[in-house]
This record gives C-alpha cells, structure tokens and sequence, in this order.
C-alpha cells in the first residue's frame, strides 16, 4: 500500500455535522457561479451583444480558472498558520473580492466594462473555490470522500437553484422591474448580485469560522520544503512542471471532464438565447417577452440544480452498488438525453422535465470524478493537483467558446438551439470514456 492511500485511509471519521460545516461555504460560491450562469449571456445581450459574440465574451471565466486555480492550489499547499489553517485564508480572501465585484457587475455601464467585470468575478470566485475541492482530500479518509464532495453538490444544487430564482423572484413577487432600456440592465437583475454577494460572504464566512485544519505532520519538514521553492524560478517551475507528473487516473479523467464540460459550457452559454428564440419565439433583448424567457431559464437552471441537490445524496449509494465510474456514465447519459431533449421542447414546462437529466449529470460532474481524482494524488500536493484538475474543465470552456460561435453561424444558421444537440453528444462521449478510468479508491477498499 503506498504512502499516499495509507494516509488517507488512516484519517479519524468526521460526524455529518463536521461534513455539513466544512462544506456549507460552497452554497456561498455556487449563489456567484449560479447568477453569472444564468444572468451573464442576458447581462451582455441587455449591453449589446450579438449571438456569435457570447461565446468569446465568456470566455474569461475558462481562462481565468486555467490561471488561478493551480497557483492557489500550489501556494495552498505550502501555506500554513495557527489560527487560519491552511485552505482557510483563500477562502476568505475569495469571498471578499467576490462579494464586491457581484455588486460592480450588473452596473456595468458598458459591454466591455462587463466583460472586463468576468474576468475579475470569476478569477475571485476561483480563489475561493480550489481549495474547497482539496479541502475534503485534507480532512476526509477515503472512505467518506465520495459523502464529502456528495455533500458539496448538494450545497451547490440549493445555493444555484435560489440564485438561478432570484431575478424571477424579485420580478414576481417582489414587483422589482424586469425590463430596462438598451444599455442598462434590470433591477431584478441587479437586486439578485446584491442578495448573491452578502450570501457569498456569510456561507464562506461560515465554513471559515466553524472548520478547523490538521496541521502537517512535521512542521520543520513542511518549512524546509517551503523554503527550498521560494525563489521565483522553483515557484515558476513547481506551479507548471507538475503538469508532467499527473498520475494514470488524473489523465483518464481529463478526457471525461473535457467533453462534460464542453457540454455544459455549450448550454450556459446559449441556453438563454436558445430558450427566448426557440420557445418563447423573442430575439429583441429588450422585449417583455424576451425577459419572461430569460427569467424561465432561471427556473430551468434552478430546477436541474435542484435534482442535483436531491441526487447528491443518491450517487454514494449507487456508486456503492455498482462503481464510481459506472455511476458517473449514466449520470451523463442522462445528461446528453436532457440536453438534446430542448431541442424538441414545445412548451416552457416541457424544459423542466429535459433538465432532470441534466440535473444528474451536474450532480455527478461535482462529486464523482473528484472522489476517484484525490486517492490517485500525493498528500503533499492535493491542493496542487486539484488546481491542475481544473485546466481539462477550462481547456474545453476555452474550446466552447472558441468554437461554438463559428459553428452556429457557419453550419447552423445562427440557431443558438443546435448547441443543446452538440452539448448532449459531448455528454454521450464523456459517458463512454468513464470505462477508460482507473478509480485507485475502489480498488483499495475492495482489497
């Protein structure tokens, strides 16, 4: 038994409850993720974009986790204190730049300001997010990862089914204003960042301040290694010559996560326009009808969040049954199913059933395949390598929004509808590489 599975299997239990706190500020992080998936293609069409152009504008969001997460992940590894642990303080530092540029972003007075707010909203939203994922391979023996990232989708699934509802809620209920002129974006809009933002702070806040961190097993061992990186060539060089070093499982999982991701990027992108045009039959961003359509997409996207919630708790079970790597292919074969199902959707209530599908494949896509990454990993450089996990979720982002544009205004007549077909073969793709993927987790507990 190597160094690495023995560490991990000999870590002390955690109660539900000390899972639920380490966890509970990814319903933080995911009110962030959720508007900008829901709001971000409205936000830059309400400012003037066209539909060949939301691919490209989004694609800060790929490119700046491709650069963050490893570095926050390598400077993790190597960061520790009394008080503030390990993960910790990135946690926190995330949350405040990320609370304040969700109230910048829907008062972009400009579509270039916006794009530029992406980026700094996404690179914030990273810096607190990657340590998460370490976060459970830190505390967690093996045996109860899959519960610890299961856990996490479900704080994912509330907190994105609440921020993809809030503009719906705010319009509806609230009788906040849903149009704006062109140029300026709602108040529903705007009132749902500022409810995000303070929601952001107080769940990391939480997790923060009710989590505490082992500290590494030699404290003079972890300095002298920290100090022997501390120039910035050994830093340059420990951030990206570990890209070399990725374990065989690391590998086959990066094509799984390629072509789940292309998926999913393909619907965040063009769902709102393929809903407004294709269902509720409105092109003019300024329209009534228009917003009616884009705040339904919030609904869809919180009803497949909301699956994913309830699933959560559902994917150990089946994994247990079967494999972790069985239980992720079907989650995306029905996540291909539900996709592709848009396409012939009639009616807006018809989407509600395509998205239970996808509400399985998000489910999974969170928690399963870093459940069979972390038993692969070396202890020393979890943080690390999760933040290199990240480039084959961004590469196919960078991918999507490179291409996807072209595709639809080449070979699709600008139907924002054929990417739900070209998301749901990706899916399809993803769910047959999972046979490729050796889970090191499940052969040493079947020993």
């Amino acid at each position: 038994m190597s160094k690495t599975l023995e560490q991990s299997i000999n870590k002390p239990r955690l109660s539900f409850w000390e899972i639920w706190n380490m966890s509970f500020g990814f319903l933080g992080i995911q009110f962030g993720f959720g508007l900008q998936i829901g709001n971000v293609s409205r936000i830059f069409q309400n400012l003037g974009a066209s539909i060949d152009e939301l691919a490209i504008l989004w694609i800060a969001g790929p490119v700046t986790g491709l650069l963050v997460q490893p570095i926050i992940g390598y400077f993790s590894d190597r960061t520790w204190h009394p008080t503030w642990g390990r993960r910790r303080p990135y946690f926190l530092l995330g949350a405040i730049l990320a609370c304040i540029s969700l109230i910048i972003m829907p008062n972009s007075p400009a579509l270039w300001i916006a794009a530029g707010m992406l980026w700094i909203m996404d690179s914030s939203f990273n810096i607190a997010m990657e340590p998460f994922r370490a976060f459970v391979g830190d505390k967690l023996p093996t045996e109860q990862r899959t519960l610890g990232f299961a856990t996490q989708s479900f704080f994912i699934g509330i907190g994105a089914v609440v921020a993809s509802l809030l503009p719906y809620i705010f319009a509806n209920y609230l009788n906040i204003s849903n149009e704006a002129p062109e140029g300026v974006i709602p108040d529903s809009v705007k009132y749902s960042f500022y409810f995000g933002a303070v929601a952001f702070l107080l769940a990391v806040a939480y997790t923060v301040f009710t989590t505490k961190e082992y500290p590494p097993d030699d404290i003079e061992a972890f300095e002298a290694e920290k100090e022997k990186t501390r120039g910035l060539g050994q830093t340059f060089a420990g951030i990206f010559g570990g890209i070399f070093e990725m374990p065989k499982t690391m590998i086959q999982l990066a094509f799984v996560q390629f072509f789940s991701w292309f998926s999913l990027f393909a619907m965040w992108i063009y769902t709102t326009p393929a809903v407004t045009e294709h269902v509720f039959g409105a092109t003019d961003a300024k329209s009534a009808l228009y917003n009616e359509g884009a705040d339904w997409v919030g609904v869809c996207f919180a009803v497949y969040n909301g699956v994913a919630a309830l699933v959560a708790f559902l994917l150990p079970v089946i994994a247990k049954m079967t494999s972790r790597r069985m239980t992720h292919m079907i989650c995306l074969f029905l996540g291909g199913l539900g996709l592709i199902s848009i396409y012939y959707a009639s009616s807006p209530n018809m989407l509600l059933l395509s998205m239970i599908g996808i509400g399985f494949a998000w489910s999974s896509i969170l928690s399963l395949p870093y459940a069979m990454l972390v038993g692969s990993l070396p202890e020393e450089r979890l943080g690390y390598f999760v933040g290199v996990f990240n480039f084959f979720i961004v590469i196919p982002q960078i991918v999507a929004a490179t291409i996807l544009g072209f595709l639809l205004k080449n070979f699709f007549n600008n139907e924002p509808i054929s990417a739900m077909w070209i998301g749901g073969i990706s899916f399809f793709i993803a769910g047959i590489l999972c046979l490729i993927v050796n889970d090191v987790d499940d052969i040493a507990l079947e020993a």
